[in-house]
């Protein structure tokens, strides 16, 4: 097998032009950074979980690129292009990685409820009354799609005029992405409501194949694409993080994110990321094994 691409955490394989072959490596991302760290296990407690989504998704009639999963940590699926240069797509392309990331929030957190704090989004956007105040962890009254590019440098929001534009989808195209992430997320909270989990968000990535049919691609419903709660902890208003996202809040508490978001906006250089310390790795790595398990009901 040939590399075929290296992502962030993620190598991949072109096994015969035809198929690809991810495997899920310990390495850990926040923020488009590789922390210079290794979490014992992530990558097969990743791979186990979108193994577990993706034949969940068949069963529904749910068209995904996912072929067959290889244990530990490996997972074989069908190939599609990649195309950055968005001149080069048009609405007869096909068999082509949609490059956007699809947001999709059921409840108040993370940078949503900072823009909320910072009023760059109103209640009323969200569909609360005009005035609410919003708390942290509250219940969207629907959920909220908000799409990012996939494919530049550095991920950017992008409206839905963009987001058809640089993908080339029709209307009933960007429409359907939407009906299908919705539909994957009623999935999803039937499933994991079982073991008292709380999905708060998520990404999801798309492709179409060889006909421009739909098909999701990538992973998703995992410890590194969504946010997720423990019910009982939420309801008595704890909202302790069963994911990456307690990575993330580490960074923010250090300081490093405001500091990277400077740097960002000025157009300077970005600091380095530090290691995470000795003593929060095997907390991290006991997050991502014990949120394997209750997604899924199995046992590492």
């Amino acid at each position: 097998m040939k590399l075929f691409r290296q992502g962030k955490v993620k190598d991949v394989y072109d096994v015969n032009g035809h198929l690809l072959e991810f495997v899920f490596t310990d390495k850990i991302s926040v923020f488009d950074k590789i922390i210079p760290t290794i979490i014992p296990n992530k990558g097969e407690t990743l791979c186990r979980t979108s193994a577990f989504w993706f034949q969940m998704l068949k069963n529904r009639g749910i068209k995904t690129h996912f072929m067959e999963f290889i244990p530990p940590n490996r997972m074989r699926v069908k190939k599609v292009e990649i195309i950055s240069d968005y001149g080069k797509i048009n609405p007869k392309t096909t068999n082509y990685l949609i490059p956007l990331e699809v947001i999709s929030r059921q409840y108040v957190a993370g940078s949503l409820y900072d823009r909320i704090r910072e009023g760059k989004i109103s209640p009323k956007e969200l569909g609360f009354s005009e005035g609410k105040k919003i708390n942290y962890g509250e219940e969207l009254p629907e959920p909220m799609i908000e799409m990012t590019t996939k494919l530049e440098k550095v991920d950017r929001p992008v409206t839905k005029e963009e987001a058809m534009k640089i993908a080339a989808l029709s209307e009933d195209e960007y429409k359907l992405i939407v009906e299908t992430v919705l539909k994957i997320d009623d999935t999803i909270e039937k499933e994991v409501d079982k073991r008292d989990l709380v999905h708060v968000d998520g990404k999801k990535e798309f492709a179409f194949d060889e006909q421009r049919k739909l098909m999701l691609v990538d992973t998703f419903g995992t410890a590194d694409e969504d946010r997720w709660w423990d019910w009982t902890e939420m309801c008595n208003g704890n909202f302790t993080e069963l994911s990456k996202e307690y990575v993330r809040q580490y960074y923010r508490n250090i300081g490093y994110y405001d500091q990277l978001k400077r740097a960002r906006a000025q157009g300077a250089p970005e600091p380095d990321i530090s290691p995470i310390p000795e003593e929060k790795v095997a907390e991290i790595r006991k997050i991502y094994m014990d949120l394997f398990e209750r997604i899924t009901g199995e046992c590492y």
